[in-house]
C-alpha cells in the first residue's frame, strides 16, 4: 500500500497541515519541526503527488529549460549551472532539446512540456520575436543568447562584440597580424557568429589591418568543423599565426590538426576560443579563450525568471541583461 501523508504525519508526530507546509517550503516552520517530518519522509519512502499540490496551489516549482543540443559542451555545462541555481532557489528543472527547429521550439511554448512548468528558459534559434509573442502564452518566459533581442521580452545574454573584439586584440597585442578565424556565417549579422565577426573585424580596424576574407573560414561549430576549416587554410596556401576559433570547440578541433600537421602552437600559431568549458583548461596545450560570465548569466536568468513567477518587484517591460566577460589567458596564445 502506498505510503500517505497522514502516515508522514503519525511517524513524526505532527499534523498534516505540518506535513503539507514542509512539502510545499513554507518558511514559517522550525528547523527542528521540518527536520522530523523530512526524516520520517524519507524513513517511509514517502512520494509526494506533484500533480496534485500543483493543481491545488497552482504552482509546480518546476522550470523549462530549452536549449538546441545538450551534446554542446557549452549548453552543458550552462544547464547544469541553470539547475543548481533554480535548486537553490527552491525550483526543479525539466529540459527539452529542440534541435533549432521550428517545429520543436513551438511544441515547447505551447505543449504539455509548457504545462509542466511555472516558467521557462528558452534559446529560441528557429523562431522570430513575432512567432514567440503569438505563442509564448501566460507563463514567465526569459530568453538566453541573442537570436532575439526584443523589448518585449525578458533577454538575459553575452557581450559577444565587445569580448571577441578582446581576444582577438590580445591575438594582435602578441605580434600576431594574420588572424585567422573559424566558424563564420556570413549571411549572420545578429547570432553569436554574426557578433562575434563584428568584434574581430572592429579589432582590425582599431590595429590598422584590413579585413581579409581569405581568412574567414566558414564551418560547423564542432572540432571536426574546426580542423576540417584548418586543413582548408593550410592546404589553400593562405599565410596566417595566429587563429580565433568562433567557440571552444572549433578551436581545440584546430588547434588539434595544426598538431597532427607539425605546426608548433603557440610558436608557429597562436590558437585562441571562445566560451571556457572545461576542456579548455585541460587541453595540451591549455586554450586561451573568454569566459562569457556563464555563473553570471545562470544567476541572472533564473532569478529573473523566478522573480516574474513569484511576482517580486520584477517590472512590467522586458529587461535586456549582459553578462560581463574575462579573458582566460593560457599557453595556446599567451
Amino acid at each position: 500500500m502506498a505510503v500517505t501523508m497522514n502516515d508522514v504525519a503519525r511517524t513524526a508526530g505532527v499534523s498534516l497541515k505540518t506535513v503539507s507546509n514542509v512539502l510545499n517550503d513554507y518558511e514559517f516552520i522550525r528547523p527542528a519541526t521540518k527536520q522530523k517530518v523530512l526524516d520520517a519522509i524519507a524513513a517511509l519512502g514517502y512520494e509526494a503527488n506533484l500533480t496534485a499540490r500543483s493543481l491545488r496551489s497552482g504552482k509546480t516549482r518546476m522550470l523549462g529549460l530549452v536549449l538546441s543540443d545538450l551534446s554542446a559542451p557549452y549548453y552543458a555545462e550552462l544547464a547544469s549551472r541553470l539547475m543548481k541555481v533554480a535548486s537553490d532557489r527552491g525550483y526543479r528543472v525539466l529540459v527539452e532539446q529542440s534541435a533549432a527547429t521550428r517545429e520543436n521550439e513551438l511544441a515547447a511554448l505551447q505543449g504539455q512540456f509548457r504545462q509542466l512548468t511555472d516558467g521557462l528558459l528558452f534559446t529560441p534559434l528557429a523562431l522570430g520575436p513575432d512567432d514567440v509573442a503569438v505563442a509564448q502564452g501566460d507563463k514567465p518566459l526569459v530568453l538566453l543568447g541573442e537570436h532575439i533581442a526584443d523589448p518585449r521580452f525578458d533577454l538575459v545574454t553575452m557581450k559577444n562584440t565587445e569580448a571577441a573584439h578582446a581576444i582577438t586584440s590580445h591575438l594582435l597585442a602578441s605580434g600576431r597580424r594574420r588572424v585567422a578565424v573559424l566558424g563564420a556565417v556570413p549571411e549572420d549579422t545578429t547570432g553569436s557568429s554574426g557578433l562575434r565577426m563584428l568584434g574581430y573585424r572592429q579589432a582590425l580596424t582599431a590595429a590598422g589591418l584590413d579585413f581579409d576574407p581569405d581568412l574567414a573560414v566558414m564551418c560547423d561549430w564542432r572540432r571536426d568543423g574546426g580542423a576540417t576549416a584548418i586543413r582548408q587554410l593550410l592546404d589553400s596556401g593562405v599565410q596566417f599565426d595566429a587563429v580565433f576559433g568562433l567557440n571552444d570547440t572549433v578551436a581545440l578541433g584546430a588547434m588539434h590538426e595544426l598538431l597532427m600537421r607539425g605546426v608548433k602552437v603557440p610558436d608557429e600559431v597562436a590558437v585562441a576560443g571562445f566560451d571556457d568549458i572545461d576542456e579548455a583548461r585541460f587541453a595540451s596545450p591549455s586554450l586561451t579563450t573568454v569566459a562569457p560570465g556563464m555563473d553570471e548569466i545562470a544567476e541572472r536568468s533564473v532569478g529573473l525568471l523566478i522573480d516574474r513567477i513569484e511576482g517580486n518587484g520584477a517590472t512590467a517591460n522586458g529587461m535586456q541583461l549582459e553578462a560581463g566577460f574575462e579573458l582566460r589567458i593560457r599557453d595556446s596564445a599567451p
